[in-house]
C-alpha cells in the first residue's frame, strides 16, 4: 500500500509522468558510507553489481525499508518513501534463502500477502493459485517447503513477491541456492517472467552471467559508488575498473595514447588498431593471447611480452594461465597446448597479441 496523507485521508498527490524509480540512497554507517544515485523506468530491470562489501545489499535494503537513508531521497512512481514503513511501501522482495513460511502450503505461501492487502481469504487463494499455475506449480500447491526443490521454492517466492502487485520488485541473489543445472532454468524462467512486469526490477547479484542475462542496465558499485553503469554490451566492451574486467573476462589496462599507441602507466606500450589521444584503456581477452616458450620469429602480432607463469587453473574447457612479468595479464589455452609447452608455475614464456585483437577507448 501506499502512503495515506494523515491531513486529508487521501494518497499524496503525485506527478502522472514522475513513473518508475528515482532513488539518492545515502547512507553513513561507521566507515561505510554509501552515496547511489538509481533512476529506473516500469518496464526496467537493472542489476547491482559488486565486490563483497561495495554496498550492494546496503542499497537493497534501503529501497525495501529495512535501513534508514541518512540522506539523498527515495521516490517510487512520484511518491516520497523516504519515511514509509517496509510493511506499506509497494514493494515485493525475493530473498536469498527465499523465507517461505515453513508450516505454509505453496497456495498460502502466496496468498499470505494478497491477505495481507486486504484479500478475502477465498480471494487471495484464488490469486494464489493462479500463480502457481502461471509458474507452472499447480501440481504443488498443497507442497510444504521442505517439499519442494530449490527451484521451485525460488519459484514460489518469487509468485509471492509478485502477488502483491508490487510497484518495485527486490531480488536478492534470487538464483544464487541452485545447482547449476537448475540455476539454469530457473534463470530462463526468471527472465520471461522479468519480461512480463510492468514496474520497476533491481536484481543484486555477484554472477556476471545473471546480470547479463536478466538485466536492461548494470549499475557498478565499489566503496559504496557507482563505478560504472551501462547496458549489459556496453559494460562487456568498456570495463573502466579491474573489478568489472574480471566480472567479463577480459585484461584491462590504463595508460596514455598517441595514435596507435597506448603507454600504460605502469608498464610496457601497447598497439592498437585505434587511434587516440588522450587517457585511455586497453582490453582484451585471454584469448587473444598466444603463448611461447622461446621468443617467436616472424610473427605478425605487434605486441610481445617476456612473462613467467604463475598459476593455472580449468576455466571452462580451456586452461587458464596467469602471468607475470612485463606485462601482468591471463591467458587462455586449450589443454592441449598448455601440454605441449608444457606449463607450469615458474615457467618462462612470451605472450603475443595482435593490434587486431586489442580494443582502445577514451578513459
Amino acid at each position: 500500500m501506499t502512503d495515506i496523507d494523515d491531513a486529508t485521508g487521501s494518497l499524496p498527490a503525485t506527478d502522472a509522468s514522475a513513473v518508475g524509480l528515482d532513488a539518492h540512497l545515502v547512507v553513513n554507517h561507521g566507515t561505510f558510507h554509501l552515496d547511489v544515485a538509481l533512476t529506473a523506468a516500469p518496464g526496467d530491470v537493472v542489476a547491482l553489481l559488486g565486490p563483497n562489501g561495495a554496498g550492494k545489499t546496503t542499497a537493497l535494503r534501503v529501497l525495501a525499508g529495512l535501513t534508514p537513508l541518512t540522506g539523498g531521497h527515495l521516490r517510487l512512481d512520484g511518491v516520497a518513501l523516504d519515511r514509509t514503513p517496509p510493511e506499506s511501501r509497494p514493494v515485493g522482495v525475493v530473498f536469498q534463502d527465499y523465507l517461505l513460511f515453513p508450516h505454509l502450503s505453496a497456495l498460502d505461501n502466496i496468498a499470505f500477502g494478497p491477505r495481507c492487502h486486504g484479500a478475502s481469504k477465498a480471494e487471495a487463494r484464488a490469486q494464489a493459485a493462479e500463480w502457481l499455475d502461471r509458474m507452472g506449480l499447480a501440481d504443488h500447491a498443497g507442497a510444504k517447503p521442505r517439499r519442494l526443490s530449490g527451484g521451485q521454492a525460488q519459484r514460489v517466492a518469487l509468485a509471492r513477491a509478485l502477488a502483491t502487485h508490487p510497484r518495485l520488485l527486490l531480488l536478492d541473489e534470487p538464483l544464487a541456492a541452485l545447482d547449476a543445472r537448475t540455476r539454469l532454468d530457473v534463470r530462463a524462467q526468471l527472465r520471461r517472467h522479468l519480461a512480463d512486469f510492468e514496474a520497476v526490477a533491481v536484481l543484486v547479484t555477484h554472477d556476471p552471467l545473471d546480470a547479463m542475462v536478466l538485466a536492461d542496465r548494470l549499475v557498478v558499485i565499489e566503496h559504496g559508488r557507482v563505478v560504472q553503469e551501462g547496458t549489459p554490451s556496453d559494460i562487456a566492451r568498456h570495463p573502466r575498473t579491474d573489478y568489472i574486467a574480471q566480472l567479463v573476462g577480459l585484461n584491462l589496462y590504463k595508460g596514455l595514447a598517441e595514435g596507435h599507441t597506448v603507454q600504460l602507466d605502469s608498464g610496457p606500450a601497447i598497439t592498437t588498431t585505434e587511434d587516440l589521444t588522450g587517457p585511455a584503456f586497453v582490453a582484451f581477452p585471454p584469448g587473444a593471447v598466444t603463448l611461447h616458450r622461446d621468443r617467436p620469429t616472424g610473427s605478425s602480432a605487434r605486441n610481445l611480452w617476456h612473462c613467467e607463469v604463475t598459476g593455472l587453473e580449468t576455466h571452462g574447457d580451456q586452461i587458464r594461465a596467469d602471468l607475470t612479468g612485463e606485462l601482468p595479464l591471463a591467458a587462455d589455452l586449450t589443454t592441449v597446448a598448455a601440454a605441449e609447452l608444457d606449463l607450469h608455475p615458474g615457467a618462462p614464456v612470451w605472450a603475443a597479441v595482435k593490434a587486431a585483437q586489442t580494443h582502445a577507448y577514451p578513459a
